[in-house]
């Protein structure tokens, strides 16, 4: 079973779109924009923060509106996806913190994770690290092959894909059955529009949502796959 819905937060101090989505079950996962690569996803009670920092650019991030993290995923060790201080001010006694090896030598704490690495933690949820890196010839600085991470979560059936900062690589060609994908769209540091359109053909999605997008124009990518079953949403919170 797959149904969505898009709505805005319900309190007035929330300020974040979000959109729901169920379970094989029938149950609600619910995905809030938050900024950037920054997203927070419930489920059945549980927070998975994945990257989250509480500014970026001009933007600063109200955190406050945001139940203490069970899970936090980080996905590589840049200034605008590690903030020690958000992810204290997220923390508690039993938060869980999945990061890569270059992220965990700068904040000093979590759990690493490699690519390939793969656990089921509370409520069946199941976490993949996959690979994130750049291709591009001159590029492969901002993200070299082996040191990032993207995820793969498997909440009751539900796939969700989040590329971190990647260009489109050929093990995106290994992922299936893919229901959301939040794929990173501003060159140079992550993918072009075009790399994004077909990272999104060969994934395939029922739901893909443009992030990381800084100036990138993400109205190309929802232009470019209006032809497909691929629903393509767009946030500006994400940029």
């Amino acid at each position: 079973m797959f149904a969505t819905g898009t709505v805005m937060s319900c309190s007035a101090k929330i300020q974040y779109p979000t959109k729901t989505v169920l379970t094989d079950s029938g149950d609600e996962v619910r995905f809030s924009m938050i900024c950037h690569g920054s997203i927070n996803i419930e489920y059945k009670g549980l927070s998975i923060q994945v990257d989250p920092v509480w500014k970026n650019g001009d933007k600063e991030v109200d955190y406050t509106i945001f139940p203490e993290a069970d899970i936090i995923l980080i996905t590589h060790e840049h200034s605008d996806h590690l903030c020690e201080q958000t992810i204290d001010m997220l923390s508690g006694p039993k938060t869980k913190v999945f990061i890569n090896k270059a992220g965990y030598e700068k904040l000093g704490k979590g759990q690493i994770l490699r690519n390939g690495d793969a656990l089921e933690l509370d409520k069946g949820i199941k976490i993949k690290a996959v690979a994130a890196y750049n291709t591009t010839e001159g590029r492969e600085r901002f993200h070299a092959k082996g040191n990032g991470n993207g995820y793969l979560l498997e909440i009751d059936g539900l796939k969700v894909y989040i590329s971190g900062d990647s260009e489109y690589i050929e093990e995106m060609s290994a992922l299936k059955d893919i229901d959301i994908a939040f794929l990173a769209a501003n060159q140079p540091y992550t993918m072009t529009v075009e790399q994004c359109l077909d990272a999104a053909m060969t994934i395939h999605p029922r739901i893909l949502i443009p992030y990381h997008l800084s100036d990138t124009d993400a109205s190309a990518i929802k232009e470019g796959l209006s032809l497909t079953d691929i629903e393509v949403l767009l946030y500006e919170d994400l940029r």
